[in-house]
């Protein structure tokens, strides 16, 4: 009796020294192709292998068509709707009449909230340059707007978008009625847009994560690699820069949407990481993208106007450039 438990010990133990070492061949055998799979599409190029990359490109973009054609013929009632709005807005931008007034008005209004988007989003995504456009426009459009109303004593400007210099209004004003919350006031939609334009840059990192989980395929990108890998070595993390992505992946996955809008309202050098992490657990778009944009064009717009650091607030500019409150702190440090 002892020695057939002693066999089946031994048995026992070679069967699972086989399977480890199975489990450990198919491990490796399964980072190799991957990492052949990661080499292929690299050279997939078009000034290396034209013909390759322009029949998958033509191939995706079929499959794109498609895709987007059943859509909308599910959604025909929408797309009348949207077809016959657009038809109106036509007809009343080109045909004359008392109401062309508005019309331009809200063609300058628009091109001008488009130009603070736009630049947001070249603050968040970057194209490779890092362009932090707050520092380059929308601090000092502050700036400009925080010297004009203590020169002017008054915020009555003309209504953007400004000319090329902000002419003070003829109205007579009392010297030091000007509030450092009507200031705030006269550059809220430069800034909220600059913040809308932010969040919409942090989509591609979700986008492209959510892409990857769905299709099980691995992205040739660096952040969503150091996420994966920050995944299998979650438990064995020791620096603070692994246990602060940790707690921003955590946060967001259990909180959900609190959690992404909290990551979003505050001065988060991680948040592309809060939306790789979203993409990858499949969070709804909307849950992801209603957060940020709350938080980054409301929340933090109020208190803080850059992704990255340099941080810059935007109530700082307004209180750096307000001339009563510069000359009470230099009485006070006097």
């Amino acid at each position: 009796m002892a020695e057939n438990g002693t066999d089946c010990d031994q048995r026992r133990i070679r069967m699972s020294k086989e399977q480890h070492n199975g489990n450990f061949t198919d491990s490796s055998m399964l980072s190799e192709r991957k990492r052949r799979e990661r080499e292929e599409r690299l050279n997939i190029v078009l000034w290396k292998k034209p013909l390759v990359t322009l029949q998958y490109f033509c191939l995706e973009t079929l499959i794109n068509l498609k895709e987007w054609t059943i859509k909308l013929w599910r959604r025909r009632g929408v797309l009348v709707c949207v077809l016959l709005a657009l038809a109106v807005l036509t007809a009343t931008y080109y045909i004359e009449g008392a109401h062309q007034q508005y019309v331009r008005y809200m063609e300058k209004k628009f091109f001008w909230c488009a130009y603070w988007v736009g630049l947001g989003i070249l603050s968040s995504v970057g194209l490779g340059t890092g362009l932090h456009t707050f520092l380059l426009y929308l601090g000092p459009h502050i700036a400009s707007v925080t010297l004009a109303a203590y020169e002017c004593n008054s915020v009555n400007f003309p209504e953007p978008p400004y000319p090329d210099q902000i002419i003070c209004p003829d109205e007579e004003t009392t010297e030091g009625s000007i509030s450092l919350w009507a200031i705030i006031s006269k550059v809220r939609l430069e800034a909220c847009m600059w913040g809308a334009g932010t969040a919409i840059g942090e989509l591609p990192p979700y986008f492209m994560a959510r892409a990857a989980r769905l299709s099980g395929a691995e992205p040739d990108d660096e952040e969503y690699q150091e996420f994966e890998e920050m995944l299998e070595h979650a438990e064995t993390a020791q620096d603070f820069a692994s246990r602060a992505k940790l707690a921003v992946q955590n946060l967001v996955q259990k909180v959900g949407f609190f959690g992404i809008l909290a990551c979003a309202s505050i001065p988060n050098p991680l948040f592309d990481l809060a939306g790789i992490t979203c993409g990858h657990f499949l969070v709804p778009f909307w849950t992801f993208f209603g957060a940020t944009l709350i938080g980054k064009a409301v929340i933090k717009m109020h208190i803080q106007a850059s992704a990255a650091p340099p941080s810059g607030l935007k109530l700082f500019v307004i209180i750096t450039f307000s001339k009563h409150i510069v000359e009470q702190m230099v009485a006070l440090i006097g």
